[in-house]
């Protein structure tokens, strides 16, 4: 006979891990099924530091960081633990830009989130350590913040551990099955599980589930590659805002965070891979590139020190996914688009508000699967944001 649960969550990095404590601390018996081990580096939930902040792109998602803000804070409340670093951030717009500024200025200003416009000598007097181009606007953001990824992602196991949920390591879905008004099947190493609803947050990984129901979202695995660089002086870092170079090619880069180092990297700037056979190997043309950036940019580092790879799994538009599958409303998919740990506990509310009413407060129309990014075959990818 089939295990029973309430509701089974499948990948457990950042999102699904949220969602499994979502589930769990609304009183629901959840079971959470990952491929590998728990905390593994194959994915985009592991390593040090995520950025947190209010400025982007559109309003719908400077209020959805609104959501992100209260949803941390009660995350750390209910865990005990502090897990946001407020550092402040700026966006560098040099003359030019493949990045639009007026998209974020408006969007903030729609929303009523403060910032400060500076030019380029007033970025490099208040941060003495940034060097820009004449023409360059700095568009600064107080509340912008660090989240560390690898250890958000374990107080999310623990604290949904400690409410009954069951989280199953290296349990790869070898099949998902919608049974109606009985719910959904799911097989694993030759393991039946049935249960109310499924929510998939599988990342690169996410077609071979899904695909079980006939769908196939269409989606880019790139790997990426961060960077930590060495200073003689740390202690000149430890003040330095978060940073985002908003031009093609993009990079962003974080002050010291609990070591003496620099961390920065190109944004979508890695092969395409397949997520079962890549390389974990330092790419040292990724680094020069990188390299070159930082020489201009932040003069005053180092030589570099260490090299991780990570994966971005991205969709066409680079928008979310938050919705269930159409045909299979039981069934709900959660993906970042290698932009979505800001907002981990946002989606696991919204995933657990989806998969058990169907119904969320949030606004995540813009998230659907059958948006023209994902059903229409010749959209123009565009990952800039």
């Amino acid at each position: 006979m089939a295990d029973t649960y309430d509701y089974i969550v499948v990948g457990l990095g950042g999102l699904g891990s949220a969602t499994a404590w979502e589930l769990a601390r609304r009183g629901h018996r959840v079971l959470g099924l990952e491929r590998f081990e728990l905390g593994h580096a194959r994915g985009a939930s592991h390593d040090t530091s995520r950025i947190l902040r209010h400025s982007y792109h559109t309003p719908a998602y400077v209020r959805l960081t609104q959501e992100a803000y209260a949803d941390w804070a009660r995350l750390e409340r209910e865990a005990g633990t502090s897990l946001v670093t407020t550092t402040g951030g700026v966006d560098l717009f040099p003359p030019d830009p493949a990045i639009a500024p007026v998209d974020y200025t408006q969007s903030m200003d729609e929303v009523g989130i403060a910032y400060e416009a500076l030019d380029a000598d007033q970025v490099m007097v208040r941060w003495p350590q940034l060097r820009v181009p004449q023409g360059t606007l700095g568009l600064f953001q107080a509340d912008a913040g660090i989240v560390p990824a690898g250890r958000t992602t374990a107080v999310l196991h623990d604290r949904a551990r400690s409410l009954g949920a069951v989280l199953r390591d290296h349990s790869p879905v070898l099949g998902l099955e919608d049974l109606g008004d009985a719910g959904v099947r799911v097989t694993t190493d030759g393991a039946e599980v049935t249960a109310r609803g499924v929510v998939v947050a599988a990342d690169a990984w996410v077609n071979d589930v899904v695909g079980h129901l006939g769908l196939r979202i269409p989606l880019e695995v790139t790997l990426e590659q961060v960077t930590y660089f060495g200073l003689e002086h740390p202690d000149r870092f430890a003040h330095l805002p978060l940073w985002i170079w908003m031009d093609d090619p993009s990079f962003y880069g974080f002050p010291t965070y609990g070591e003496g180092t620099v961390k920065a990297a190109q944004d979508c700037g890695g092969p395409s891979v397949d997520p079962d056979d890549r390389t974990s190997d330092p790419d040292p043309a990724m680094e020069a590139r990188l390299v070159q950036h930082m020489q201009r940019m932040l003069p005053g580092v180092g030589p570099a020190v260490r090299r991780l790879r990570c994966q971005y799994t991205l969709t066409p538009d680079r928008d979310f996914v938050m919705a269930p599958v159409p045909g299979h409303e039981r069934v709900v998919v959660g993906l970042g688009a290698a932009h979505g740990f800001k907002f981990v506990p946002t989606f696991g509310r919204v995933l657990a508000d989806l998969v058990t009413t169907g119904e969320t407060r949030s606004d995540v129309s813009a998230f659907g699967l059958d948006r023209p990014a994902l059903t229409e075959p010749d959209y123009q990818a565009h990952w800039l944001v």
